[in-house]
């Protein structure tokens, strides 16, 4: 009887536990065209196996003109910084809210960021799926938050 006590918890609890949101690897992000976004956190998960962010972008959506002279950090991952910001754009699609995938919450501490709470506002750069197709999710690759920027990819140099 114990037993069959045991499989019904189990089965209960598979059943009430709530999916998870999808996780996405990097090549099902088209990294020939960065994307800029910026808005408001409407809801944060500081949890692995990344952070995630969902935001709400303002509807008259610019890429700051500034955007290509921001300073970067040092990073060991072998990207453009300063070509990736000089190619950024806004979306095509006209979603008010999207998904920011972040870094694993390992690199998350390496970086020193703090948790992000919705009602922030932070701004990103990073890839989207080929032709803007399927869900508004973004993979960061730079983050900018209260004035500082991280490099998501990799760890602090």
């Amino acid at each position: 009887m114990k037993r069959r006590s045991f499989l019904w918890a189990a089965a209960s609890t598979a059943v009430a536990v709530p999916p998870a949101w999808a996780h996405h690897g990097w090549s099902s992000f088209d990294q020939d065209r960065p994307l800029y976004l910026e808005g408001r956190v409407v809801s944060a998960r500081w949890q692995n196996p990344h952070a995630e962010l969902m935001i709400e972008v303002p509807p008259n959506l610019k890429v700051p003109a500034d955007l290509a002279k921001r300073a970067l950090p040092a990073q060991s991952a072998p990207v453009d910084g300063p070509g990736l910001l000089a190619k950024a754009v806004v979306p095509r699609r006209n979603d008010r809210q999207w998904e920011l995938e972040l870094a694993p919450l390992t690199r998350m501490e390496a970086w020193k960021v703090q948790e992000i709470k919705p009602g922030a506002t932070i701004s990103a750069v990073g890839f989207t799926s080929k032709d803007e197709k399927g869900d508004a999710v973004m993979r960061v690759e730079y983050l900018f938050v209260d004035g500082k920027v991280y490099g998501l990819r990799s760890s602090p140099a």
